[in-house]
């Protein structure tokens, strides 16, 4: 339980009432002295410690900072016998924003020590109030970080995410954008000693994305492609520490990225992907044809038709890539019809 501060506590004030009785002149000369000053703000301002990616995002959403922030202070203690009753406001270093702004967590009971969980790290944690399905068990539980299926759903990365940056000790009430008016709790019991991507030897770094890059597999053939492209994600991220060149199998991942980008309406991402994989194989006919789509997606007719007849010009019999071009064609056809209809209209 916070103590409020020494200003908002109830005071002894006996003496001050035995002399303003004794002195009722005086006491209404003071009284008006005090009428006539400026007001001063009742409430300290909360300062944020920000990073300025986090300030822009801040920018972009204020609302939705706004009330998270908003739903955490609420909790605070009120000052006995308040008339206002405002909410104390909470020391800047009492709430941590998550850079992506996917959460705002509050310091319940702070931890000891400065180290934090990292990579590999085994983590005694008490959850509280999650979803079922959230891949963490109500109470007890232990977790490895970096490691196991808990992590593939959406809360499992905010947890992880959270566990990051959380002392041994500590406990934390998390106020999620995507459930505002749902806090959740969180405290991290104890760990063991873990080890940062870059710690790591560049063969332990690519038997871990070579696990990643398996699971994400297997989910994206019991159709879930969402937790596939967080495997792939992952993987990558490990991959990419390390000295160019790098191991040929950032080309797959980038690939099957892709395909799940496609799967998820995110055309734009899918084409990033895939010139990612073309920038080393120039003749990656899946990278050339889920390019096709992505740009058919984004209305980029003429890259995609591009692209398609990449495909076809190696692989004649190519189906998927004979279906997707006729359906280019025809949507060029429309669009060409729709301006000359345009161009008549303006000019009849």
């Amino acid at each position: 339980m916070e103590t409020p501060p020494a200003s908002l506590i109830d005071k002894d004030t006996s003496q001050p009432q035995q002399r303003r009785e004794e002195n009722p002149q005086e006491n209404l000369k003071s009284t008006t002295e005090i009428r006539q000053q400026p007001q001063d703000c009742s409430t300290e301002i909360l300062e944020l410690r920000v990073s300025s990616a986090l300030a822009s995002r801040v920018l972009e959403k204020p609302q939705e900072t706004e009330k998270l922030a908003a739903g955490l202070q609420g909790d605070s203690v009120k000052s006995p016998g308040s008339t206002s009753e405002m909410p104390e406001p909470l020391p800047a270093s009492d709430l941590w924003y998550c850079p992506d702004g996917s959460f705002v967590k509050k310091i319940i009971i702070r931890g000891h020590g400065l180290d934090k969980p990292k990579l590999g790290s085994c983590c005694r944690v008490l959850a509280f109030g999650f979803p079922f399905g959230s891949g963490l068990p109500e109470g007890w539980t232990e977790i490895t970080m970096g490691l196991g299926p808990w992590r593939e759903g959406t809360w499992g990365e905010l947890i992880e995410k959270c566990l990051e940056s959380m002392c041994q000790g500590e406990e934390a009430q998390l106020q999620i954008s995507e459930h505002p008016e749902s806090p959740f709790r969180l405290t991290l019991a104890s760990f063991t000693q873990g080890r940062d991507s870059w710690e790591l030897e560049a063969s332990e770094k690519e038997a871990l994305a070579k696990k990643e890059r398996t699971r994400g597999t297997e989910l994206f053939r019991a159709g879930n492609p969402e937790g596939a492209a967080r495997c792939y994600g992952r993987a990558l991220r490990l991959l990419l520490t390390l000295p160019p060149p790098g191991p040929p199998e950032r080309t797959v991942l980038h690939a099957n990225l892709a395909a799940c980008q496609l799967l998820l309406g995110q055309p734009q991402l899918a084409a990033q992907s895939c010139d990612r994989v073309l920038e080393r194989e120039p003749d990656h006919l899946k990278a050339l044809y889920r390019r096709g789509v992505a740009q058919a997606a984004l209305g980029n007719l003429d890259k995609a038709t591009a692209d398609l007849r990449k495909v076809l010009a190696v692989d004649p019999k190519n189906r998927a890539a004979q279906e997707e071009l006729g359906k280019v064609i025809i949507q060029g056809k429309k669009q060409d019809a729709g301006l000359a209809q345009g161009l008549r209209k303006m000019f009849g």
